[in-house]
């Protein structure tokens, strides 16, 4: 079975206002300690994991583009002495924009990192003062250029439905985004998470997020306006030009097996859930305690393994094979979805269905949580 493997470097100059993730500032950190540390925990998954060559590796965050090349060349290398590469294997690094962590590209491209996302999030210098960005416009576009002259694949993100932005606003924007030439765009709606600073705002006030229906009109007509371009949506949120797709992003909404190392990294591999400690240090202790920095790993019964595998497939404009995906832990497609749910999603235009394949419609892709809860209604609790 192919297996992707999750870096997490957990480490940020700032915390961006609207940001969820495990990210930590810290003003120095000692990267000989955390190589030590990844490849520890890197060593205690190749040892419970299958023996077949990686398909792909991610360097998420924090950023990593805050890795020296000299870290990342090292935990590349031992990836492949434990697991092996498989021809063509995807090794993605995310990135932010500074001039600073641009400088590092040309090292990092010889280190083994074949595709960069860059953390762009707008082209407007307005917006990017409102998002928390350290980079200007001007060097976003900069360090875009040089990411294109020594990567492979480079896509970057945007942040779009801001507060009070208007439909021509953004698709200004989107085209300027477009003709820079890549064939990869993951663009994001803003989201008020619980806990972040944005979320404080708007509770004080601050600021007034733009309205549902607003981002809903917003969704659809950029969908349309990619796939004018020939980018269309893959993902809710990701779009590509045709064989461009990120492979290992597809690993995760085909549920696929993939090894999650690093604070507060998450895995699913041979039919278990693992998390690692969130907090740096914590992790580091972790790993001189236990070899590993895993905090917690569970079984994962076959039920919610199916439940979880069509919320992630429904995620793409593919839809699920529900039948194949229903075999594959065990149940059958009646004890898995309802087909009365199912149909009446279909009578409301939400779902496309075939004897093959379900889809959720772009009016579905807006209520996918309520689409994949609705479909589960009534299956049997256990197996």
């Amino acid at each position: 079975m192919a297996l992707a493997l999750y870096i997490h470097w957990p480490f940020c100059r700032s915390k961006c206002p609207y940001c969820d993730f495990n990210s930590h500032v810290r003003e120095n950190f000692d990267s000989k300690q955390w190589g030590v540390g990844l490849r520890s925990d890197m060593r205690h998954e190749s040892s419970v994991t299958c023996d077949e060559p990686l398909t792909s590796i991610f360097f998420g965050g924090g950023t990593p583009s805050l890795m020296p090349p000299e870290l990342v060349d090292s935990l590349l290398t031992e990836a492949e002495s434990l697991w092996g590469f498989a021809p063509g294997i995807e090794i993605t690094l995310e990135a932010n924009p500074t001039s600073i962590e641009a400088d590092n590209f040309a090292a990092l491209a010889l280190a083994g990192i074949n595709r960069v996302s860059l953390g762009i999030q707008s082209l407007e210098q307005e917006a990017l003062h409102f998002l928390g960005r350290e980079h200007s416009a001007d060097e976003a576009l900069a360090a875009l250029a040089i990411a294109q002259e020594h990567f492979d694949r480079v896509s970057f993100d945007l942040i779009y439905a801001r507060p009070g932005q208007s439909a021509d606003a953004w698709f200004g924007e989107l085209d300027r985004a477009l003709a820079l030439g890549t064939d990869h765009l993951s663009l994001y709606q803003l989201t008020i998470e619980p806990g972040t600073r944005f979320a404080t705002d708007v509770r004080r006030g601050a600021f007034t997020p733009l309205d549902e229906d607003s981002a809903a009109d917003l969704f659809a007509a950029t969908r349309e306006r990619m796939r004018a371009a020939g980018l269309p949506a893959y993902e809710v949120s990701n779009h590509a030009r045709p064989g461009q797709e990120s492979a290992h992003n597809l690993t995760y909404w085909r549920y696929r097996d993939f090894a999650g190392i690093g604070p507060g990294a998450h895995g699913r591999r041979g039919g278990r859930a693992t998390v690692r400690h969130r907090k740096p240090e914590n992790f580091l202790s972790a790993i001189a305690r236990n070899g590993h920095g895993i905090a917690e790993e569970r079984v994962l019964p076959l039920r919610e393994q199916a439940e979880e595998a069509v919320l992630m497939g429904l995620r793409l404009d593919e839809g699920i094979d529900l039948d194949a995906l229903a075999g594959r832990f065990g149940l059958s497609r009646d004890t898995l979805v309802s087909a009365r749910k199912l149909e009446q999603l279909v009578e409301q235009k939400l779902v496309e269905a075939t004897e093959e394949r379900i889809a959720l419609t772009e009016s579905g892709m807006l209520l996918l949580d309520r689409v994949v809860a609705e479909l589960l209604v009534g299956a049997p609790e256990t197996v």
